[in-house]
């Protein structure tokens, strides 16, 4: 995701393996996330979820909203709010919803599912930021550009990626690099030496070991 406000990425998405991905924008609600991945992790599917955040959220609040949900199942549910201001729409395809707020016109988020549903055969990481260059060099939001974001979520309690552009003139060219960065220091199998889980799995021991001894 990619905005004309600094930090989105510390307030828009949210993902949980086994659970799914959300994403609270225009008049943004953090429990949304928090609280939406609870419910999908308790089996809730996309639809199931939107509905239980949105009925009852206050209308003057609920209009100005657009909500996006994908379950662990690919199913998916989107709402943008009548108040939420223009061009603001979305576009879904299987298993994937693009939507924006603020936007030169509907031509971005049709980039976006476009250049999403081309790449197929690649990464979802890959295919989101493709999706994200797309979309901003079809116009992108309509103030302007300052962050960007990616998260995904693989396995584990913690997201398989996270990248940030927290404030930058280019914010998803900047993405790109770091993701690339990202992907050679912590995705390659042959720097398998170098990944977190061989400094993760020992804290854990210890942390396990510490929970045993104040239990005894």
């Amino acid at each position: 995701m990619s905005t004309c406000e600094p930090c989105v990425g510390w307030i828009v998405p949210f993902v949980r393996a086994g659970a799914g991905a959300i994403a609270s924008q225009a008049r943004s609600n953090p429990y949304f996330g928090i609280d939406g991945l609870t419910l999908l992790g308790r089996g809730y599917s996309a639809a199931e979820a939107l509905d239980a955040m949105l009925t009852p959220d206050a209308p003057e609040d609920r209009n100005q909203r657009q909500l996006v949900i994908v379950d662990a199942h690919g199913g998916e549910a989107v709402f943008t709010g009548s108040e939420c201001r223009p061009w603001a729409g979305h576009r879904t395809g299987d298993g994937v919803v693009v939507a924006g707020n603020l936007l030169v016109g509907p031509e971005t988020v049709d980039a976006m599912l476009r250049r999403y549903q081309e790449l197929a055969s690649e990464s979802l990481a890959e295919r989101l930021v493709a999706a994200l260059e797309a979309g901003q060099a079809a116009g992108g939001d309509r103030r302007g550009r300052i962050s960007a974001a990616l998260l995904v979520a693989k396995s584990g309690a913690w997201p398989w990626i996270d990248v940030r552009v927290d404030s930058h003139p280019e914010p998803v060219t900047d993405l790109r690099r770091i993701f690339e960065e990202f992907k050679i220091a912590h995705l390659d199998v042959s720097r398998r030496d170098m990944i977190t889980p061989p400094v993760v799995y020992p804290l854990q021991n210890t942390v396990a070991t510490h929970g045993e001894e104040a239990a005894s």
